[in-house]
């Protein structure tokens, strides 16, 4: 179950790498690659949203599966996606509305301001077709036929891979269009990605099979029922979005090389970070599942046999990234420089990146008993104290900027403990959904 998961979520991150390495080399805009940083961080905002709205309906569907419920998926989904477009029209809106405020307020070099919110108002297009290609992981993982996910995922992957070339480079008369191309690209990726997904449902007979789209009309009972699940999530993963972009506005006051630098190790939290999802998403819907059949007294083996897998496979990618550091950081095209700043860093991240991946398990398990309102509390905990540090390391005290990394340290830790003791409380096991 967690293979195909996470070649889905591992797969757009790429895409957020490959842009970047393409943007590094774009040799017209050297400052293309720091920007990104910023602007890459607010998508992820809106990104997390749809993310969690697919948790809190993936973690629906599957308790209504382990109930042997099929009727109802089809329900839920139809009403997710009434949602979620919902959701992309007022991100649209904020994005043409109050985001150049705020960021005005925020970033200090001019060049960056108008850099940065010239491609937010062309990227924030594709939320639309991210939102619905979201809400196909909450049907496939929520009814286990997480292989059908790779499907959609290779698509978008070498889609956004050739249009970013063609677009940021230009190619057979079509201009150049440098950092812009690269949003462009990634909104008909999202696109082509999304169209490929649903008619690979619909070809396996998935659509007919749960009628998902035979009923679309507003459900306010269900879509209540969706909220009071998901709610929680979409602001938990929102807000810890939002801090990780507080991060990269405070590292913005320290020059366009901090800003670089920083965005590469977004890109390694984001690519290598994924296996810590997919096995905290195949958490969520296997605890959900066999809550559903009334089995509760398995689910602690069952976490830590994820817990084990998980961390076995992210300790081998942690100590590649450790051995060849050098090599990983020249692919961005940025000169020794950058490397030499990039590699204390890169340690902290590799430190984060293990405790996140058992961090993100037990989260996640809280979430599938239907406790959300509990993994929201323990995010907005975790996301002050990242907040707070960060604070005083960056902007108060003026520290290094691989103190500053040390904020995921923080946070992960303040998101594991908390999880653990509450789930060894035993007040999850009578919890209805």
């Amino acid at each position: 179950m967690a293979l195909p998961i996470s070649m889905a979520i591992l797969i757009p991150q790429l895409n957020f790498v490959i842009n970047n390495i393409f943007l590094g080399h774009f040799e017209q805009d050297s400052i293309a690659l720091a920007v990104a940083g910023i602007t890459g961080v607010y998508y992820l905002i809106f990104a997390a949203i749809g993310y969690g709205l697919n948790n809190g309906l993936q973690t629906l569907i599957a308790r209504r599966a382990g109930e042997n419920r099929p009727d109802e998926v089809g329900k839920l989904f139809g009403q997710g996606i009434l949602i979620g477009l919902l959701l992309a029209l007022t991100g649209i809106i904020l994005t043409y509305t109050l985001t150049p405020i705020v960021f005005g307020i925020l970033i200090k070099d001019p060049t960056n301001l108008a850099k940065a919110i010239e491609f937010i108002q062309i990227r924030i297009w594709g939320l639309p077709f991210l939102y619905i290609y979201q809400l196909r992981n909450a049907l496939l993982v929520g009814t286990n036929q997480s292989r059908y996910l790779v499907a959609g995922t290779i698509a978008e992957a070498s889609s956004n891979v050739l249009l970013d070339y063609i677009l940021i480079f230009g190619f057979a008369g079509i201009p150049a269009l440098g950092f812009n191309g690269a949003a462009i690209a990634s909104i008909l990726a999202e696109a082509i990605g999304m169209l490929v997904i649903y008619w690979v449902i619909s070809r396996k007979g998935i659509t007919r099979q749960f009628s998902l789209f035979a009923k679309i009309s507003l459900d306010t009972k269900i879509q209540r029922s969706i909220l009071t699940i998901a709610s929680p999530l979409m602001f938990q993963h929102a807000i810890s979005i939002i801090s990780w972009q507080y991060f990269f506005l405070l590292v913005e006051h320290q020059g366009n090389l901090a800003l670089k630098v920083s965005n590469v190790m977004r890109n390694i939290f984001g690519v290598f970070g994924c296996f810590c999802w997919a096995f905290a998403s195949t958490a969520n819907s296997m605890v959900s599942n066999i809550i559903g059949q009334g089995r509760q007294e398995e689910v602690w083996t069952l976490i830590k046999k994820i817990i084990w897998l998980s961390f076995s496979t992210v300790f081998a990618v942690v100590l590649l990234l450790n051995l060849f550091p050098s090599t990983f950081l020249s692919l961005f095209g940025q000169g020794p420089e950058f490397v030499e700043a990039g590699i204390p860093i890169l340690r902290v991240v590799t430190v984060a990146l293990l405790i996140s991946c058992i961090a993100t398990v037990f989260l996640n398990t809280v979430t599938a008993s239907g406790n959300t309102r509990i993994t929201f509390m323990i995010e907005v905990g975790a996301t002050v104290s990242y907040c707070l540090y960060i604070y005083l390391t960056l902007e108060y005290f003026q520290l290094s900027l691989t103190t500053g990394w040390m904020s995921e340290w923080v946070y992960w830790l303040c998101l594991l403990i908390p999880s653990i003791f509450y789930l060894r409380s035993n007040r999850w096991k009578d919890k209805q959904i």
